[in-house]
């Protein structure tokens, strides 16, 4: 069964090597990922068609850490994704490993990265495939949000930063 696509687009302030490397470097990507009260940990990075990024997802502040702990789940998640496509400073296409919700048989979910240079700023835009119902695609969507938020500050932060 084919599921819905949900399309997010942002602008940085920033270069496309700046914004890539936060996507495709394991200092970047651990700079930004994950929600509000988590942080992601980077355990291996084969950035081409076929390769793989594991890491784990932890929760560290206290209400996620409740929250996890009441739907019956780990406090630390270890995650798999697999990239499709890799077009540097372009596109980034990759699946990731569903495998962590009670009682739902694993599947995968895609996410499509695709980047744009316009004089100073890049814009980011996302295509990402639906969760397995509605609940859990709001809240992918909620973690998108805030994941996004903390990638725009550090873009701002880099910004701030001495050359």
């Amino acid at each position: 069964m084919k599921r819905k696509t949900i399309q997010l687009e942002r602008t940085y302030e920033a270069s496309l090597d700046e914004v890539w490397d936060l996507w495709t470097t394991k200092e970047g990507f651990e700079s930004w990922w994950g929600p509000d009260g988590f942080v992601a940990k980077v355990h291996a990075l084969d950035l081409r068609p076929g390769g793989e990024m594991r890491y784990a997802m932890i929760a560290v502040g206290e209400e996620q850490i409740a929250f996890m702990k009441k739907a019956g789940m780990s406090t630390s998640q270890d995650v798999r994704i697999t990239y499709l496509e890799v077009v540097p400073k372009t596109r980034l296409a990759y699946e990731n490993q569903i495998d962590f919700v009670p009682g739902v048989a694993p599947y995968s979910a895609s996410t499509v990265v695709e980047l744009e240079a316009h004089g100073d700023r890049v814009v980011m835009r996302l295509t990402l495939e639906a969760m397995h119902d509605e609940e859990w695609t709001q809240r992918a969507l909620a973690g998108w949000e805030m994941q996004l938020g903390k990638l725009a500050r550090v873009i701002t932060s880099a910004a701030r930063r001495p050359s």
